[in-house]
């Protein structure tokens, strides 16, 4: 991961690590690698999402500790006080919201101080809501939910964002009104 963020930091993108669960060591593992965000799975409350900014963001809002310079290079060679005193504004706390229960919850999560923005993920969430996305159509119940994340994003003045499935539909997102889409191609591969 350190190898892979330097990369695309060194090319005036901004890294985005997918982290695999809500635990403060992920947490730090990437934003230490000089990440400039994360975005975190299988949160459901409020609780879970203070849970996690607690993790990713310094004193006083958070618990993060300083163990690395990776980040400060990933960031135009900043100073180590200068990224000390940006950090809790400049990197991006996203929650995916892809389970009943996150989307029960997604209110609360929203209002919780330090999450930057919410992101749809269609397909675990079309399946934990009992609407699975089958050869690609989405279910009525699908896509208002996924409109209910939008609209609570919109309202408590947080980014948006959800997976698609080409560029095409991220384009319909975007006219949607979400901030940013991350394109997922699965690619099947036929053996002999």
């Amino acid at each position: 991961m350190h190898e892979a963020v330097a990369a695309i930091a060194a090319c005036g993108v901004s890294p985005i690590v997918r982290i695999a669960a809500n635990e403060g060591w992920m947490v730090k593992r990437a934003l230490d690698s000089g990440a400039h965000g994360i975005i975190v799975p299988l949160l459901e409350t409020a609780e879970d999402a203070k849970k996690l900014v607690r993790s990713a963001k310094f004193p006083p809002t958070g618990n993060r500790g300083l163990g690395s310079p990776f980040p400060m290079w990933s960031f135009s060679g900043l100073s180590m006080m200068d990224y000390l005193q940006q950090a809790n504004d400049s990197l991006v706390t996203i929650i995916q919201i892809e389970t009943k229960e996150a989307l029960e919850n997604v209110d609360a999560i929203a209002k919780v101080p330090g999450v930057d923005c919410l992101f749809a993920g269609p397909f675990d969430l079309g399946n934990n809501i009992g609407h699975s996305i089958i050869d690609g159509m989405m279910h009525d119940e699908l896509k208002e939910a996924i409109a209910k994340i939008q609209r609570v994003a919109k309202d408590n003045e947080k980014s948006s964002g959800i997976y698609s499935t080409s560029g095409e539909q991220a384009r319909e997102f975007a006219n949607q009104g979400f901030n940013m889409a991350s394109i997922c191609v699965l690619l099947e591969i036929a053996r002999c």
